[in-house]
């Protein structure tokens, strides 16, 4: 059920699939209150800084009284605060785990004592990790669905797992918590990131340098930033049945692809750049996973609005215009 007009927390909302949340959040007619440690700026949320609808808390999740701030009069929760990625976890191990762990049980708690009902929180297809079996199978290839074992492969993972299995062991009635599992995530958004397999692959052969690829013929599911954020906002509208303790993969089933085709797809725009990439083989592979994305298209409707292509062709535009005008800069990259 919709829940125009009323409050919604976007933790993270800043970040790279935060601010693209909150902008469809407002443009939906809700009001939106963002608590973030600005750790990469606050440039993403300045079109939305005057709207009427939204709320700007500087805090940080790991804080009670920033959290008891943030819950005040709020209807729902979706919950994309984290350290985000393998490489920034590793580099943080003890950041990741007060933030992805300690501190998101810690918004929970605090929420479900407030009576919020909804909770979505932004998972990872990550948690699959390498896959050997799976429920479903396609003609040619292995995929996993939700009910297939989850075999995270790097601290990153096991958090996001973690906090998954806190969630929907709560069971209780009054809480309705869903975990959505993000496809690798691609294209531009307020916040702009460059560390991204896409993103940084375009922009790489954009600006004439040579590619490195390792491990190319390994398989990975992507979606594009919007569509991750605008699956946030269809679960909020969700009717309760449909989403309560329930994990649903994001993306589309059809956007599974080896890095090789990832390549081929940046050629077909920058063909000139085909003598600067290189393969490296690799045997092995700890994340190697195709996923299926029937069960939220089915039961909640969710279609993608844009495809590897479309997110390769923006790219392209916004470094040629000049709009990014240093794509290597610090600040478009977790690490």
């Amino acid at each position: 059920m919709p829940y125009s007009g009323k409050l919604i927390l976007v933790t993270g909302g800043a970040g790279y699939i935060g601010s693209a949340l909150v902008a469809q959040l407002l443009n939906k007619g809700y009001s939106v209150r963002t608590i973030d440690n600005l750790s990469y700026g606050g440039a993403a949320l300045l079109a939305c800084s005057s709207h009427p609808n939204f709320e700007f808390l500087h805090g940080d999740i790991r804080s009670a009284k920033d959290v008891d701030q943030a819950l005040e009069g709020v209807d729902a929760v979706a919950h994309l605060a984290a350290v985000v990625g393998d490489k920034a976890c590793r580099k943080n191990e003890k950041t990741a785990v007060e933030v992805n762990k300690t501190a998101s049980e810690m918004l929970c708690e605090k929420a479900v004592a407030r009576k919020v009902k909804r909770f979505i929180f932004a998972s990872t297809c990550s948690n699959y990790g390498k896959t050997g079996t799976s429920a479903v199978y396609g003609t040619s290839a292995i995929y996993v669905d939700e009910a297939s074992p989850l075999n995270p492969v790097s601290l990153y993972a096991e958090l996001k797992v973690g906090f998954e299995k806190y969630l929907l062991g709560l069971n209780r009635p009054d809480f309705v918590p869903t975990c959505l599992r993000f496809a690798t995530a691609y294209g531009l958004s307020g916040r702009p990131r460059f560390d991204l397999t896409v993103n940084e692959f375009t922009k790489e052969l954009l600006l004439g340098r040579e590619l490195e690829v390792y491990g190319e013929r390994f398989w990975r599911p992507y979606c594009h930033a919007s569509d991750l954020a605008r699956a946030c906002l269809v679960a909020l509208e969700a009717e309760l049945p449909t989403i309560a303790y329930q994990a649903l993969n994001v993306g589309d089933t059809s956007e599974n692809y080896q890095k090789e085709t990832l390549v081929e797809l940046i050629l077909h725009e920058l063909p000139q750049m085909r003598d600067r990439v290189s393969y490296i083989r690799r045997d092995d592979d700890p994340r190697d996973y195709r996923v299926s994305c029937g069960k939220i298209r089915t039961q909640l409707g969710f279609s993608i609005s844009k495809r590897v292509p479309d997110g390769i062709r923006e790219i392209i535009l916004a470094i040629k215009s000049g709009l990014i005008e240093n794509p290597d800069n610090s600040r478009y990259r977790n690490v």
